[in-house]
């Protein structure tokens, strides 16, 4: 295993899960990948809610992204452990709010403005499968 499998797999599977910490409790909740690369893993967040409120109180995140397989045997995911960092780049930012304009129209008014990108990164990242029942402690990790 090596970065470009764990980048690999991201970019293919791009909806994952995001863990953050709100106080002292956990949230999750499903997000859409923007991008995997060697500098970390990239989304778009809307600045009104409260997951950036909770990045910014606690940078500290965990993404899982699940290949959805249904045979469970065939089922891996990828669990990437690190910090979210703000990214202010306003191409990329641009070019996702165009991307995702769909989601204007569910929000009923332009959302444009409110997006941020965000990256994981200074990260740990490690696949897990069926057959490493007992043997996460084990597993071998990349760092990002």
């Amino acid at each position: 295993m090596d970065k470009q499998d764990v980048i690999r797999f991201a970019n293919e599977n791009p909806v994952c899960f995001l863990a953050t910490i709100d106080e002292d409790r956990p949230r999750v909740r499903a997000v859409l990948l923007v991008k995997a690369d060697e500098s970390g893993f990239y989304f778009d967040l809307l600045s009104t809610k409260q997951v950036v409120k909770q990045l910014a109180a606690n940078p500290h995140a965990e993404l899982c992204f699940y290949n959805n397989a249904a045979d469970l045997m065939q089922a891996r995911q990828l669990r990437v452990a690190g910090i979210m960092e703000w990214v202010q780049d306003e191409s990329l930012t641009q070019q996702v709010a165009a991307e995702r304009a769909f989601i204007d129209e569910l929000a009923g008014q332009p959302t444009g403005p409110l997006v941020m990108i965000f990256r994981l990164a200074q990260a740990e990242a490690h696949f897990w499968a069926m057959t490493d029942v007992l043997k996460e402690h084990f597993l071998e990790r990349v760092r990002f």
